[in-house]
Formats: C-alpha cells, sequence, structure tokens
C-alpha cells in the first residue's frame, strides 16, 4: 500500500505536469493537519515521507521529564529510556504515530487538502504557461456562449472574450474554432482568467506579423493603424530597406497575405497604405483613391483642410464619413475636406473680409494676403511681433491693424460673417 502510494504520486505529477515536490508537501500537510485534527491542536507533529519504501511516517514531539504534566507535549524519563537507551531529561523525542489511527473524518480531511492544494498547483502552472503570453495570438474552440461572453476551450485552460471585444455581426456556435488575441492574464482564486480581444488593433497588427515575414523580421514595419471592427481598418506601413515595397510586402503574390488576414476578420476591408514623413503627403495617401487638391495645414491645432475635386467629395468623405474618420485617427490630426468651388468661395471671402478692415485698401490687403494673412480675423488674432515681421509694416501701423480688424470681428460676430480658418497652405504641386 505504501509502495501504491509513490506509485500515485509520481502518476499525478507525470500527467498533470505538477512538481512531485509540491504533491508530497502537500500530502504532509495534510496528514499533519489530520493529525492535529484527531489529537489537538497543540500536538508538536513532524511528518516525513519515506522515498524508499513510500511510508508516510508521523513522529509526535515530547519533552523528557521527571514528571509529567501534560501528556500530550511531555514524556516521563522512564518511559523515554524504553524508547531511546540514550534519553536525557529535558531532550525533545520523537516518537512513531500510528497513522491509520487518525480516523475517517482526519482522513477525509486530509483527502481534501491533498485535492486543494494538486488544484492549487494546477492553476499556478497554467498561470506561469499564459502570463507572458499577453499580446499574442491565440487558437481555441468555443465552449459556449453566456451573459459573460464566449468561453473558449483552449486545452488545458478557457480564456473569456467578452461582448465588448466581440466584433459586431460576428456570430460563432459551440465547437468552432476561433482565433483571438490575449489582452490580459489575471491571478484568480478559480484560477487564471485569461481576457480574449478580436476588436483590438493590435488582433490586426499581431495578424500581419504573423502573416508576413518581413513584418516579423523588422524589415518593413507597421507605423500606425486605424480601425473599425467588423466594416475597415487602415494601416500604415513603411520599409527599412529601399528595395522592398511595404504596401507590396503586406499584399502578397497575387494578394495571397492580405487576403488570409481579410478571410480571418470576416471580410472587413483592409487599406494598406505607404507612410510618408511629411503630413501632406501622408494624408494624401491616407485619402486615397480620392485625388487631393492641395493641403492647407494648422499645425499648432494639429489641423488640415483638405481641398478636394468637386466629384471627389463624396469618394473622400467616404460611406458615412468613414474614409476621412479613419484617416484622421491614422495621422491624428482633424481633417476638414472642402471642395475646390467651396474653397474658392472661402478665399474669396477672406480676401473681401481683408478689404472690410476700416484702413485697409488694395495694396493692403495683398500685402497682407502674400503675408499668409487669408481673412480679417487672422489679423485679429496675430501677435504685433508677427505681423511686422511677416509685412514689414511699421509697429504704429501694425497696431492699428490689429486693433481695427478686433473692433469690426466684435461687431460682425453674431452674424457669421468672418470667415475663421486660420491656416498655412503647404500645396502638393
Amino acid at each position: 500500500m505504501n509502495l501504491e502510494l509513490k506509485r500515485i504520486i509520481d502518476q499525478v505529477s507525470r500527467d498533470k505536469g505538477i512538481d512531485r515536490e509540491l504533491l508530497v508537501a502537500a500530502i504532509k500537510d495534510a496528514i499533519r493537519s489530520a493529525a492535529r485534527k484527531k489529537f489537538g491542536a497543540k500536538l508538536e507533529i513532524e511528518v516525513n515521507f519515506n522515498e524508499n519504501t513510500g511510508e508516510i511516517e508521523v513522529f509526535q514531539f515530547k519533552e523528557v521529564t521527571r514528571e509529567v504534566s501534560d501528556p500530550n507535549r511531555e514524556i516521563s524519563l522512564e518511559e523515554a529510556l524504553k524508547l531511546d537507551p540514550e534519553a536525557e531529561e529535558g531532550d525533545s523525542l520523537g516518537i512513531k504515530m500510528d497513522a491509520s489511527a487518525f480516523g475517517r473524518i482526519a482522513a477525509q480531511s486530509a483527502k481534501q487538502v491533498i485535492m486543494q492544494r494538486m488544484k492549487d498547483a494546477e492553476r499556478d502552472l497554467v498561470y506561469e504557461d499564459y502570463k507572458d503570453r499577453k499580446g499574442e495570438i491565440i487558437n481555441g474552440i468555443v465552449q459556449r456562449l453566456d451573459q459573460e461572453g464566449i468561453i473558449v476551450n483552449l486545452g488545458r485552460t478557457e480564456a473569456l472574450l467578452p461582448p465588448s471585444e466581440q466584433v459586431p455581426r460576428e456570430i460563432y456556435h459551440k465547437g468552432e474554432r476561433i482565433r483571438a488575441y490575449v489582452v490580459d492574464v489575471k491571478k484568480q482564486s478559480r484560477g487564471p482568467q485569461i481576457i480574449l480581444s478580436r476588436t483590438r488593433r493590435e488582433f490586426l497588427i499581431a495578424l500581419f506579423e504573423a502573416e508576413v515575414p518581413e513584418i516579423a523580421d523588422g524589415i518593413v514595419q507597421i507605423i500606425g493603424c486605424a480601425r473599425e471592427p467588423g466594416s475597415r481598418v487602415k494601416i500604415a506601413v513603411a520599409s527599412r530597406d529601399a528595395d522592398v515595397d511595404p504596401v507590396g510586402a503586406c499584399v502578397g503574390m497575387k494578394g495571397s497575405r492580405v487576403q488570409n488576414i481579410v478571410q480571418e476578420l470576416r471580410g472587413e476591408k483592409i487599406d494598406i497604405i505607404p507612410w510618408h514623413p511629411d503630413v501632406a503627403k501622408f494624408a494624401t495617401n491616407a485619402l486615397a483613391p480620392a485625388e487631393v487638391s492641395r493641403i492647407i495645414l494648422n499645425k499648432a491645432a494639429q489641423s488640415m483642410e483638405v481641398i478636394v475635386p468637386d466629384d471627389q467629395l463624396s469618394l473622400a468623405i467616404g460611406k458615412r464619413g468613414q474614409n476621412v474618420r479613419l484617416a484622421s485617427k491614422l495621422l491624428d490630426w482633424k481633417i476638414d475636406v472642402k471642395t475646390e468651388s467651396k474653397y474658392s468661395k472661402s478665399i474669396k471671402e477672406g480676401y473681401l473680409s481683408l478689404l472690410c478692415i476700416p484702413g485697409v485698401g488694395e495694396i493692403t490687403a495683398n500685402l497682407l494676403n502674400e503675408a499668409g494673412f487669408t481673412s480679417a480675423r487672422e489679423v485679429a488674432e496675430s501677435s504685433l511681433e508677427e505681423l511686422v515681421q511677416s509685412t514689414g509694416l511699421s509697429e504704429r501701423k501694425a497696431a492699428a491693424l490689429i486693433a481695427a480688424a478686433q473692433e469690426m470681428i466684435i461687431q460682425k460676430k453674431s452674424e457669421g460673417e468672418i470667415r475663421t480658418e486660420g491656416s498655412h497652405d503647404v500645396g502638393l504641386g
């Protein structure tokens, strides 16, 4: 029977992947707990596991005294000498106990402690296995669907795909295979909780890293990504090697690489965009397939005015504004798209507003326009130093212009007649 216990320990350790020493320690703790439940908590107990025989040996330690006042903690010198001829008064003598005498309740308690320790050890192993897998794509099988989300069987444990991390209109059934991105791994008393996602932009990036060797090798870089899960995504890429086309590498031969990702995302449209250090050119790429005539940047406000031919407006904005919205997220700039006719009208209105400033004629209006001031509001909001440096006007004349423009803005503010844009033209040539 003793050798049978040793065999069980070896088998559980092998099958469950639990450290053998942890199992032995759990059994020793369980026997110690059972002994104290049977004979009292004050007993000084030591439990050993004999590797040769597979026997659990339980020793109760008692102090050797001439007179015994507490039989549970003390043993007379006379009795001690019978067990150990070399015993002396004051020694702590280990007396072997009969482990089978603990009783049914104590044995049941021991079993519960062993089972709990085994479960804890197994949970710790699972947590250690998954804690460093945050940021990876993982494969599993849909086990069940409930209010918390989709429960995914990963083999040794389960993971959760919450509703907030599910792509709209994606439907999964029990037994179906699923791939998802590991967002977090939390250590909890009932076991590790692994949180998955299919909506994160990081999931899409990880798919490209897995599908495109040039990205995995660091030759092609993903600079930015803007995604509306289940609908469309724009991803900006650049190459460290002049001989490697970043867009071509991501698309693959006959579109094979990007199509694999599209299939995984169940038809989500993917725009792969070449990144450019010039924000205006990058914006032009991001707004493709629409043609762009010119871009006016306001770097201070991190905003831009994009001018497109009249017949390109709907293409630039996209269905329900999606194209320009994703481009704006990708660049992290505010984008305002206007047609050429509307832009020409606003330019004319801005020039006319300059002429409306008291004391400003065509010569001064042209001077201001050439200096980059396209509206009365820009003049009103400029600093004296800025106006003097850009136009060459005297401080007295510049101060008078700013004051006149500010007074006019106040008078006409409620009418909404003044063009409010303040920008810098960087035409695309």
